[in-house]
């Protein structure tokens, strides 16, 4: 089953838990008529904020990115894991709101989270010229009001030496008519106990106005809180009952750092939770998968606070009382036939321009031209998918003739610039051309001459990474049939915890994707150079 669609009920009228796998956080649902829409973060990842679309809340079909060039998102240079932080998608007067945070810091305490705001009569835009916000903090949303009102929310930040960095949550009025912010920013609620106060979103409800957030940090400590006032500014009062959801305590539990999520309303009244999860492959160990997007029935009785059975996150939940409504399955395999990549497929840190991404040249190819370094952040030639599941795999066939070791082109298991494998063609000093391994492990780099390949003579070459558990295998095919690369490698090394990095008196800088599965080309020297993709065959084992 592809990742794209795990969403299929298990049972009769039951969500199957996490409806998008792999790296798919901070959920943003909406509903407008009969449809759902989920929108999640992609950090330096193209195109910019992916949607999911739903009719019934089980089944899931990928829609793409929203932020497909760098006239709605730049993101030249971008740092891992900054760029896009927790999109917010809502709908007023006929029109899609997008809030975004383009983050460009985060690891010294500070984050420059620059927000925009763009808006599309249609899910599948056009999307408008981003409208510049605060860059107060990030995690932005819009809250429409019933007064025809919209106010903007977010996470207030504070840089200064000793004081709590998340500062509260913040809320401006938005004109809507003119497209700005307007009168001043007020911090309106503190959180609770459990701190690192964030994610934002206000529901009017019954009378109340009830602000969920997201605390505790993105990790083992991940909590979704609610507080509610009679008015939009506060008091907030905490709900005494404790967090609406969490993991925290339960290491024994499937999905861990539940947390960050928001509401919707179902046609017939019901209410769920979109929210964040993550699935170690040990009791609190790595989560390879990144995190991923899961769903929660709350129950939300008449003046009473809503409320998920047992507060943790179930691997399967009721659905909604609606029609099912399927989607085709996505084909396994991608043959470059059309004229633009798939939904399936992202690029890092720059769109997927006909300057370095041919889908014309050569018919039925994929035709990339390289790009810098592993470490480069402005040009980097890499298109890839996300690892949905423990057991996947990625295979293809290249053409490429290498000039100089300065000209590779393969297939990688990828999290971030410092924590990759990559299976790849080049050419040696003598001449030949070469298949070679690279893995790299927090920024260090490691060879296997033991492992690398004569292919002078094979004009076509069969590459696959296949994610094995915690274990990472390459395979080749030289038209001899595939033969394993005969070397185990550790695929816990592309996770969060991983990429974690931490400095006395900072707070710790995580990372914040997941692993990824890609075809990579690099012209170290800007030659030129490009390699020819026949295909890439997506499976989950």
């Amino acid at each position: 089953m592809s990742t794209e669609f795990a969403g299929v009920a298990t049972a009769a009228g039951s969500i199957r838990n996490p409806i998008l796998t792999g790296f798919h956080p901070d959920p943003s649902i909406l509903r407008v008529g009969d449809d759902y829409y989920l929108a999640t973060s992609t950090f330096e990842w193209y195109p910019g904020v992916r949607i999911h679309h739903s009719r019934d809340l089980v089944h899931w079909r990928a829609l793409g990115g929203v932020l497909t060039d760098r006239r709605l998102l730049d993101l030249h240079g971008a740092g891992d894991s900054n760029g896009v932080w927790a999109p917010d998608l809502s709908y007023a007067d006929g029109l899609f709101y997008l809030v975004y945070s383009d983050v460009a810091s985060f690891a010294s305490g500070y984050w420059d989270p620059q927000n925009y705001l763009i808006t599309a009569p249609d899910i599948h835009g056009p999307w408008s010229d981003p409208v510049p916000l605060h860059a107060h903090g990030f995690d932005a949303s819009l809250f429409h009001d019933d007064d025809g009102t919209s106010w903007l929310l977010a996470m207030s930040a504070d840089w200064r030496p000793g004081r709590d960095r998340f500062g509260g949550i913040e809320i401006q009025r938005y004109d809507r008519a003119s497209r700005s912010l307007v009168g001043k920013a007020q911090i309106i609620y503190r959180g609770t106990e459990a701190g690192l106060t964030e994610g934002p979103h206000v529901y009017r409800h019954d009378g109340w106005y009830y602000l969920l957030t997201a605390e505790g940090g993105t990790s083992w400590e991940h909590q979704a809180s609610v507080a509610r006032s009679r008015s939009l500014f506060g008091p907030y009062e905490s709900d005494p009952a404790g967090p609406l959801l969490t993991s925290v305590g339960r290491p024994d539990l499937r999905l861990q750092k539940a947390g960050h999520g928001s509401l919707v309303r179902t046609q017939t009244g019901q209410w769920y939770l979109a929210h964040l999860v993550a699935r170690p492959y040990t009791p609190l160990g790595n989560c390879v998968l990144g995190r991923e997007t899961a769903i929660q029935r709350v129950d939300w009785p008449d003046g009473g606070w809503p409320s998920i059975a047992g507060g943790v996150p179930a691997d399967q939940v009721a659905a909604p009382d609606l029609p099912a409504h399927p989607w085709p399955d996505e084909p396994a395999t991608d043959h470059f036939e059309g004229p633009h990549l798939g939904p399936a497929w992202s690029t890092l840190r720059r769109p997927a321009a006909p300057d370095w991404v041919d889908l014309t040249s050569r018919p039925s190819h994929l035709r990339l031209y390289g790009g810098q370094s592993p470490v480069g952040r402005q040009r980097p030639s890499l298109v890839a998918r996300r690892v949905g599941a423990t057991h996947c795999s990625l295979e293809t066939s290249l053409e490429f003739d290498p000039a100089d070791h300065r000209q590779l082109a393969g297939v990688t298991a990828y999290y971030n610039t410092a924590n990759w494998y990559y299976a790849y063609v080049t050419r040696a000093d003598d001449g030949r051309r070469s298949l070679e391994v690279l893995g790299c492990d927090r920024g260090r780099l490691t060879a296997h001459p033991e492992l690398s390949l004569d292919v002078t003579d094979v004009e076509r070459v069969g590459l696959r990474v296949t994610f094995d558990g915690p274990t990472l295998r390459f395979a080749h095919h030289l038209g001899d049939g595939w033969r394993e690369i005969p070397a185990d490698f550790d695929a816990t090394i592309l996770s969060d915890e991983h990429a974690a990095t931490v400095v006395d008196g900072e707070p710790e800088a995580w990372g914040f994707t997941g692993a990824f599965l890609g075809l990579w080309v690099q012209d170290l020297g800007a030659d030129g150079a490009y390699a020819d993709f026949d295909h890439a065959t997506y499976l989950e084992h």
